[in-house]
């Protein structure tokens, strides 16, 4: 810490908090607030929800018993607060880094981060599995999920929400609304929270809350329903939550500690057999202006200024790939009206909020819901419009059912734009784009191209456009790409077909994706000892270009595949091809570079690639081990 806090001072696990007064947690909550400005304004990170639930944070820390009482986060943007109060406070500046904090909760890092989450909407179906446990184990810890509006508009937070009401398991929800995710939320669930919170006068008077708390604490006993029935429909007129089993109380001021700890307080202490909801209303960005009055409430962030809330973004004039995929899927929907955009509450993040402002009516965003969108775009498809599904790559993974059985079997052409492929820095390991070569070019009748720059992006994108009787999908990286000159939006590429980039002798690379460049540079190097490779684009992995790979195979000594993915993706194919063709019986010497069987933790994108053994000295090695063991095995014969 680098201020000399009243209170943070003192605070280095729950228990600490527990020494406080109520009457000092305000100031407190005001402390955390100025710390985790100043962390991220020096790491970057997600600020907007973090200080959002600053008081709801220290609330839940002391009044339940944590970690034995269990804390279950959604997603993990607003877990700042969370951190410095349970041990992490001295390393918030280490935040996204090499070697530091995860920016979401991660069960190796802490006792107090009960369930690893990064991904949206799981928070309550870990919640009910954690409190069922207990319940199997005889034991009487609290369980609690604390979960965005967003978030519970998501097919999983339902499904776990009809489960839970329908378990009679003790647990508490504690709904989190902001009216904002990443973007605004969408859906009907936002209008009916909306509706709930229309009743303005429950902020004001204080003595509502004293009769929500007192008919909380009387057991929920039959005689005392019918006036806390009363008490709430006279304030919600009657919930989807009531419907769904959950003893519901909200919304309430979020902001306002002489509400929240008393009724935390009787949802700890109630023998009330079955899940209580508490809607709990905040405010994005709350306490710091900057972020209070942008569009995202600074929901991600750069380093920043904290004096003027100046965020310090990269000088680089590159192109990024995700403007490159936007700017050039909104000049072909200027020629064609069938093009629709489809994203999953990313429209910022995938490039969509730039074609939505040339096309409203075609570009729709479903919320937090992968599945439906996958499945949604499928029946576009039927009706021969041409959706663009754009997803991250592993968000993408929430949707593989629907990639295959709505998609894949019926042969319908939904195309899919696959961003942040490869590994993304500091979102680490749960946001790496490592499975989907893999979860897809398993599938009959799939195209699956990757990028190996932004100009080939261009061209699989053009060519996508024409691929109307089955899917296809085109990944690229987070980030920027060479500085190239895009070509029209006329230039397409045979399907199923790579190029020949660089010739050289005895061992060849077949390379799939962005490393292209890195082959290159390790190219230049190897030159210098005399050594010329040839190098390959390969641009497909399904449909593999057999004939180039003959060629290359039947051409020379040893052939190496580089790919940014998991085992099982384009190198896996290539040497299923090469086996049925009985060519590496014939003395070819094969091997794969992919990612290693590790989840890597975040870092710098380049110190990342280098732990995975795919930058261009690890090439430059890769090819001279290689061609070393053909002389040795020369020398044996």
């Amino acid at each position: 810490m680098t201020e000399d806090y009243k209170y943070l001072k003192n605070i280095n696990f729950p228990s600490d908090i527990k020494k406080l007064s109520e009457n000092n947690l305000q100031e407190l909550s005001n402390e955390v607030r100025k710390e985790i400005i100043s962390a991220v304004a020096e790491t970057g990170g997600h600020l907007g929800a973090g200080l959002g639930v600053v008081e709801l944070t220290v609330a839940l820390h002391y009044i339940f018993d944590t970690p034995n009482d269990k804390l279950i986060w959604d997603v993990g943007h607003q877990t700042y607060p969370h951190k410095i109060l349970t041990g992490r406070k001295d390393k918030i500046r280490t935040l996204r880094q090499g070697n530091g904090l995860s920016g979401f909760t991660k069960r190796s890092e802490s006792e107090y981060d009960s369930f690893g989450a990064a991904h949206s909407s799981t928070s309550i179906s870990a919640a009910l599995g954690i409190a069922e446990a207990n319940k199997l184990s005889k034991k009487s810890n609290n369980v609690v999920a604390v979960i965005g509006d967003g978030a519970i508009s998501a097919g999983m937070a339902y499904e776990a929400m009809n489960n839970a009401g329908a378990s009679k398991t003790k647990m508490i929800v504690i709904l989190n609304d902001n009216d904002m995710s990443i973007a605004k939320p969408v859906g009907a669930m936002r209008t009916y929270l909306a509706k709930l919170l229309s009743g303005k006068v429950y902020f004001s008077l204080r003595e509502t809350f004293k009769l929500i708390a007192s008919a909380f604490s009387k057991r929920f006993s039959a005689k005392a329903g019918k006036a806390e029935d009363f008490l709430r429909s006279a304030v919600t007129g009657g919930t989807l939550f009531n419907s769904l089993g959950f003893y519901y109380v909200g919304p309430i001021d979020g902001h306002d500690l002489d509400v929240l700890l008393p009724i935390l307080k009787n949802a700890r202490d109630t023998k009330h057999e079955g899940p209580i909801m508490i809607h709990v209303k905040t405010q994005k960005g709350k306490g710091y202006s900057y972020a209070e009055k942008a569009n995202d409430n600074y929901h991600g962030v750069s380093k920043f200024n904290v004096e003027t809330g100046e965020q310090i973004k990269s000088s680089s004039n590159l192109p990024a790939y995700t403007k490159v995929f936007a700017n050039t899927l909104v000049k072909h929907a200027e020629r064609d009206s069938k093009i629709v955009g489809i994203t999953a509450a990313m429209p910022g993040g995938t490039g969509l909020d730039i074609f939505g402002k040339q096309f409203p009516k075609r570009m729709f965003d479903v919320g937090i819901a992968e599945q439906h969108g996958v499945t949604f775009a499928a029946g576009l498809a039927t009706e021969g419009f041409k959706p663009y599904a754009a997803i991250y790559s592993t968000f993408l993974q929430r949707a593989y059912d629907q990639v295959v059985h709505d998609v894949a079997i019926q042969s319908l052409p939904v195309r899919f734009a696959i961003d942040r492929a490869g590994l993304v820095g500091a979102d680490g390991s749960t946001h790496a784009g490592s499975f989907d070569v893999t979860y897809l070019s398993t599938l009959p009748n799939f195209v699956v191209m990757a990028a190996s720059d932004e100009a080939e992006l261009v061209k699989m994108i053009n060519t996508s456009v024409d691929i109307n009787d089955r899917p296809c999908a085109f990944r690229y990286p987070r980030g920027t790409g060479l500085g190239l000159e895009l070509p029209s939006i006329d230039e397409k590429i045979e399907i199923g077909k790579g190029k020949i980039v660089l010739e050289g002798k005895k061992l060849a690379i077949l390379s799939f994706g962005t490393r292209l460049n890195e082959c290159l540079i390790a190219a230049e190097n190897l030159k210098k000892k005399g050594i010329n490779i040839t190098i390959v684009d390969a641009r497909f992995a399904k449909p593999l270009d057999e004939n180039l790979i003959w060629q290359i195979a039947t051409d020379h000594e040893a052939l190496i595949t580089i790919e940014e993915g998991s085992i099982g993706g384009f190198g896996s194919h290539v040497s299923n091809f090469l086996s049925e063709k009985n060519l590496l019986d014939k003395g070819l010497k094969f091997r794969t570079m992919i990612f290693p069987d590790i989840f890597i933790d975040q870092d710098k994108p380049e110190l990342m690639y280098k732990i995975a053994g795919l930058d261009a000295q690890s090439i430059h090695e890769k090819v001279l081990d290689l061609l070393n063991s053909n002389i040795v095995l020369q020398k044996q014969k």
